[in-house]
């Protein structure tokens, strides 16, 4: 049976830039699975929007990062062995789906785009991996002799993806459930996580992906542009959320790397505000976090600006601490960093920063988290808050920077009633309504080379005085 089934699909696999750079992927998980494993990787799963509606389809990233197939119903199977060997299977052949929904990959077509030369077809998933952990004898497993025998000597390994807290993954049917079906048949393996393998990879941006990583961040300045362009007085967030996520399109961007965060007035105080639905006015700062997906890579970015084209008093006493923040930051980026000291040398701004706005009475604690609430920085690449191993910074890596400020009454009203912070609250009340309901967070996209950072988002407009000259005559109209 299992010869057979590897006779399916022998391919001559096209040559190219992404097949090149996904096979030379493959090779190194291989390379650190070891000899006596065996990995499984599934595609996602649709998901339900509404009864017979899904939302659009997102492949699961490791997925993604091994195949550059972005189509469900796909197992990736890669076996080390003395010789690594790898096989994919894509769903069948179905006309009436197709009717429906377009034209799914061939085996043929997944071959050539993914560079696996053995492509079956998903219902013949089940039986290749039966055969093997069955220990079949004869010349048909002769190819998977080295796994066989450490199943034998009860050390081989099933190698798929699990999450955080180390519960196996995946849609009902795959990653833990499939495993445990294989426990009850077959024995002689235990079963661990290929997500460390994959995270030290990917946090690691080859030359090829650092390309395509540039290109993504340059839409997304681009976009970010167009937003400012679009925002004015009268007008409604969506209007400028709608332009940004146009340039996307536009620039063949396979979609947005998150939902889009277009917050003006108090909505700029809401980290993950999407709803978008609040008209501007004039004196309003608009915060917009968006960036593009572009070939399976994503940047992160934020700027706030006055929708009227200039600053009040106020906001850019706030915006001057988040900038001086920012470039604190940059300059604790640098080889053999961690991402915690970028965070100790923001921290160290914000906190001086609010003390000396009167926002905050204690210099030397962590009561500037009352106005500065989230981390500073993370890792990009394939998810825009991608895969994170404890390591320093070291050339190849990509990350964002991003402190912020935000201005709410509930953030004193949320403090617990203690004589501190009762005294606290009665201190900084009066700067509180000074400075109330504004946020400001200033992000941009880096990659670390052997020169030292690069800011990959430096296309859009970061300064106080860069955005209100762009926004005086609303920029680079075109």
């Amino acid at each position: 049976m299992l010869a057979g089934l590897c006779l399916a699909l022998a391919a001559v696999v096209s040559a190219g830039p992404l097949q090149d750079e996904v096979k030379a992927r493959r090779a190194r998980v291989l390379d650190r699975l070891g000899p006596d494993a065996l990995a499984i990787f599934w595609s996602a799963a649709p998901r339900v929007f509404s009864t017979d509606v899904n939302y659009a389809y997102r492949q699961e990233s490791n997925l993604l990062y091994l195949t550059g197939i972005d189509q469900e119903d796909t197992i990736l199977v890669l076996i080390p062995g003395s010789e690594g060997k790898e096989y994919l299977f894509v769903r069948e052949a179905d006309p009436r789906r197709e009717h429906w929904n377009g034209h799914s990959l061939t085996p043929s077509e997944a071959s050539s785009q993914s560079g696996v030369a053995t492509v079956m077809t998903a219902n013949q998933f089940e039986p290749f991996i039966a055969a093997i952990f069955s220990r079949r004898s004869g010349s048909a497993t002769a190819e998977f002799a080295p796994f066989i025998k450490a199943l034998a000597e009860s050390r081989a390994k099933l190698a798929v993806l699990s999450d955080v807290q180390g519960d196996l993954s995946g849609p009902p049917g795959r990653g833990a459930e499939f495993a445990g079906r294989l426990r009850q048949h077959f024995f002689g393996f235990s079963v661990v996580d290929a997500g460390p393998v994959l995270a030290e990879l990917r946090q690691i941006k080859t030359p090829y992906e650092q390309d395509v990583l540039r290109k993504s961040v340059t839409i997304s300045n681009e976009a970010h542009r167009a937003g400012m362009r679009a925002a004015a007085p009268g007008k409604f967030e969506y209007e400028v959320k709608a332009e940004i996520e146009a340039v996307y399109l536009r620039r063949g961007a396979m979609s947005w790397g998150y939902p889009s965060i277009v917050g003006s007035g108090p909505n700029a105080t809401v980290l993950h505000y999407e709803k978008s639905l609040r008209r501007m006015e004039a004196g309003d700062l608009l915060l917009v976090d968006a960036a593009a997906n572009y070939q399976g890579l994503t940047g992160d970015i934020t700027r706030t600006y006055p929708v009227g084209g200039t600053y009040s008093r106020e906001q850019r006493d706030i915006y001057d601490v988040v900038f001086a923040a920012q470039q604190a930051g940059e300059k604790a980026a640098k080889a053999g960093a961690e991402l915690r000291e970028i965070q100790k040398a923001c921290d160290e701004v914000l906190r001086a920063g609010l003390l000396r706005l009167g926002l905050v009475t204690d210099p030397s604690g962590t009561q500037f988290k009352t106005w500065a609430t989230h981390g500073v920085s993370h890792w990009i690449g394939m998810d825009v808050h991608d895969v994170s191993i404890p390591r320093p910074l070291g050339p190849g890596m990509a990350f964002t920077i991003e402190p912020g400020i935000y201005i709410r009454d509930a953030a004193l009203d949320d403090l617990p009633k203690t004589p501190a912070n009762l005294a606290f609250i009665e201190k900084v009340r009066p700067m509180v309504e000074r400075y109330k309901n504004i946020g400001v967070r200033i992000e941009d996209s880096y990659l670390l080379n052997e020169s030292g950072i690069e800011r990959l988002s430096a296309g859009v407009p970061r300064t106080i005085d860069e955005i209100e000259q762009f926004l005086k005559g609303r920029g680079d109209k075109p």
